[in-house]
């Protein structure tokens, strides 16, 4: 009966495809919520685990399936990586975007010469890569150029499994190396007490070092205080005190709201509001009285909205510099998918979203215009014009097919590259025009997650019969030659970083991880630094990285091919 079950499971699997993915997905996403210490597999390589397992079965996957969910991954990652490429091409971006060159050329360098020394086929070598710099989008855009080659159908299908399987082992060796050596052995070798470091930058960004247990991100918060010390002061002069870390939004006197302007005195007992930063409301106390545990009497309406930052007199300038109305105050700053904390210190970059909180007007975005000076309001809008995905996809296909032949060796951008260029173009002008009905953020995050998940669901089941093969034909090589090549990059750059750029530890290393695109090593660092300092340094090379590796597919598919003996 057993048999009989296992072999009606295997039919459904081979006759319905369809299911098989879903189902890997399904397992994949389990196997990736495990956690060991700081490290996770997370539900990309979960899934690809999972589908390595299920192709054992000998599914069949067809490869239109699979080119639909690539192109939807790969068109969402452009369109939501294009504003933050294009802004960080700037003085301080391209400084950075050093560690990104490092991790190119010494990646390409590492594998070509493995792939010379144990005559590594173009599949192996591109897998390598992928899983070694932590990158899954190579994946695919290695396995569309190998779809290019001219080879028969049977030696695609072969290379295009070697992709993966050389991907899944040397993933998981370059993700566990690279949480471990730049949240632990780099600060060592630094000398350094990294949540010291984190402490003295995020201080003199203008943070404050709270009691333990409270978070350190700032948030805007309201609190209403009884008048004492304060009494004979003037708005304008509390204000100035202020500076643009809070703001007086009401005053009440006898139970009656006194009409609020800056020449108006204080007087003892005079009941006040007071809306901004968290960490700015420790010392209020000091200046205007005892706080008031029920402020119902004084409660009124944040209103909130987000604003696209496009005012080039902004760029790479403190937020402190920024003038804002009385009682609007920025909550966070989103660059890419970080969300960055609203420091005074920290620098704002082109396409940046700010996140406001509004008291001034208790609702009704009274001063939104105000802020169109600094750039665009983004509407509140929950669909998605979808209409833009096909453009680009279309438009990215058709760029993909010319090819360009350097030095005999013929080069092409594949589907994958020509909808990522496009999508990252649509993407940066879409943050130019923040008025029009574009693809919400996410509607992207699904495509992104759902499209890369299947997509590798699809290989890895193609993928399941000759995996063993692989793994038995190279043995430990490849996790040996995935933990080099996970490391030496990022040595390469501490060296650079530390002594020629002169980086502070938490931003640096937050850096590193940026250009390798490891998110789990982002968090590892950030737990060392307990705060979000590293994020400074990874937006950047993250955002940067995250567009040029996975135009290394097509590049290292076919650097590789032309050394085949």
């Amino acid at each position: 009966m057993l048999g009989t079950l296992i072999t009606d499971v295997t039919h459904a699997l081979q006759t319905t495809p369809g299911l098989a993915i879903f189902l890997a997905l399904t397992f994949g996403y389990g196997i990736g919520q495990i956690r060991l210490g700081p490290i996770q597999l997370g539900g990309v390589c979960g899934t690809l685990i999972a589908a390595l397992l299920i192709g054992q079965l000998n599914i069949p996957v067809e490869s239109g399936i699979k080119n639909v969910f690539f192109m939807l991954f790969i068109f969402a990652l452009g369109y939501s990586g294009g504003p933050q490429f294009f802004a960080n091409l700037n003085a301080r971006g391209l400084q950075l975007g050093i560690f990104c060159l490092i991790e190119v050329v010494a990646v390409l360098a590492l594998v070509l010469a493995a792939t010379v020394v144990m005559q590594l086929d173009p599949g192996t070598a591109a897998g390598m890569m992928a899983g070694a710099a932590t990158e899954s989008a190579v994946v695919g855009t290695a396995t569309d150029a190998i779809s290019r080659l001219d080879l028969p159908a049977h030696e695609i299908i072969r290379l295009q499994g070697n992709v993966v399987t050389a991907y899944s082992i040397t993933y998981i060796c370059g993700l566990i190396t690279i949480v471990i050596v730049t949240s632990q052995l780099f600060p060592l070798l630094l000398r350094i007490n990294l949540r010291k470091e984190a402490d003295k930058l995020w201080v003199s960004m203008g943070g404050r070092i709270e009691t333990e247990g409270v978070s350190a991100l700032p948030a805007v918060v309201g609190r209403a205080y009884i008048v004492e010390g304060g009494a004979g002061y003037t708005v304008s002069s509390i204000l100035t005190k202020l500076g643009q870390q809070s703001s007086i939004i009401r005053v009440q006197r006898h139970g009656r709201q006194v009409a609020l302007s800056p020449g108006l005195k204080l007087r003892r007992g005079d009941e006040v509001l007071v809306v901004g930063y968290r960490g700015s409301m420790i010392d209020i106390s000091k200046m205007l009285g005892r706080e008031m545990p029920d402020t119902t009497s004084l409660s009124v309406a944040l209103d909130t909205y987000k604003v696209v930052l496009l005012a080039p007199a902004m760029f790479n300038q403190p937020l402190q510099t920024l003038t804002l109305p009385p009682g609007v105050h920025v909550a966070s700053i989103q660059r890419g998918d970080a969300t960055l904390p609203a420091l005074p210190g920290t620098l704002m970059q082109k396409h940046d979203i700010l996140q406001v909180y509004d008291a001034s007007t208790g609702g009704g975005r009274k001063s939104a215009p105000q802020l169109g000076v600094i750039g665009k309001l983004l509407p509140d809008k929950l669909a998605s014009n979808l209409g833009i995905a096909g453009v680009a996809i279309a438009l990215g296909t058709i760029l993909g097919s010319f090819t360009l032949k350097i030095g005999g060796i013929p080069f092409s951008a594949g589907t994958g590259g020509g909808v990522l260029v496009v999508g990252l173009i649509l993407g940066w002008y879409h943050a130019r025009r923040a008025d029009l009905h574009t693809v919400n953020s996410d509607a992207l995050s699904l495509l992104k997650d759902l499209g890369l998940a299947g997509f590798i669901a699809g290989v890895g089941l193609s993928s399941g019969p000759q995996a063993l093969a692989l793994i038995e034909q190279y043995g430990f090589t490849l996790p040996v030659l995935g933990v080099a090549i996970a490391v030496i990059p990022a040595s390469i750059s501490l060296m650079v970083g530390h002594f020629w750029l002169k980086l502070s530890p938490p931003v640096l290393l937050g850096a590193i991880a940026g250009q390798q695109c490891s998110t789990p090593a982002l968090s590892a660092i950030q737990n060392a630094c307990g705060n979000s300092t590293p994020l400074l340094g990874y937006t950047i090379t993250y955002a940067i990285s995250n567009v040029v590796l996975p135009l290394m597919g097509p590049l290292i598919v076919g650097l590789a091919s032309s050394l085949q003996p």
